[in-house]
């Protein structure tokens, strides 16, 4: 059962940020992840969850505000600025960083696999962003290779990120 709440949970809060920024209802939609992102702490009451999620937030900010300076893609009236990433788009890194542990567990120690998912449905995800309003590619080839390059590297970064602070913190509760 925590599985299909993750991945449901997952889903709202995703269709939630895009249609929230291609709709200008950007601090709703940031309500919404942060209940599913309380949530989620709520039930799974560990350090491990908090620093991953933490973490995520971090790299997301830094990766997107890179993609954000290159020029490659916009996020037209729901940026909040020219040099850093929307806050929605941060947002949506608490989010993702919530099914590391449970819809996404499965990957660990697949590398490859995760690697390899993350360069196929981490520029997927921009492209359903593009379709929804919320994000337009400049200039779609190095946007879309950008991204695919990117999650390459960061999937399986923070799966690992995730079983480090699982050990670490394992019988830490919040």
């Amino acid at each position: 059962m925590g599985l299909a709440i993750n991945f449901i949970g997952f889903q709202i809060g995703w269709f939630a940020c895009v249609i929230g920024a291609a709709q200008g209802q950007v601090i709703l939609a940031i309500s919404v992840v942060a209940l599913i992102v309380a949530y989620h702490l709520y039930r799974n009451n560990s350090y491990a969850e908090l620093f991953i999620i933490l973490t995520a937030i971090i790299i997301g900010f830094i990766w997107e505000s890179c993609l954000v300076t290159s020029g490659w893609i916009s996020y037209g009236l729901a940026a909040n600025s020219l040099f850093f990433a929307p806050l929605w788009l941060v947002a949506m890194w608490a989010l993702f960083a919530t099914t590391i542990n449970l819809s996404m567990a499965w990957l660990k120690q697949r590398w490859l696999l995760a690697s390899f998912m993350g360069s196929v449905f981490g520029p997927l995800a921009f492209i359903a962003g593009e379709k929804l309003g919320a994000v337009q590619f400049i200039d779609r080839p190095s946007a879309l290779l950008a991204l695919a390059l990117g999650w390459a590297c960061l999937m399986p970064l923070l799966l690992r990120l995730a079983d480090l602070f699982k050990y670490r913190f394992e019988s830490m509760e919040i």
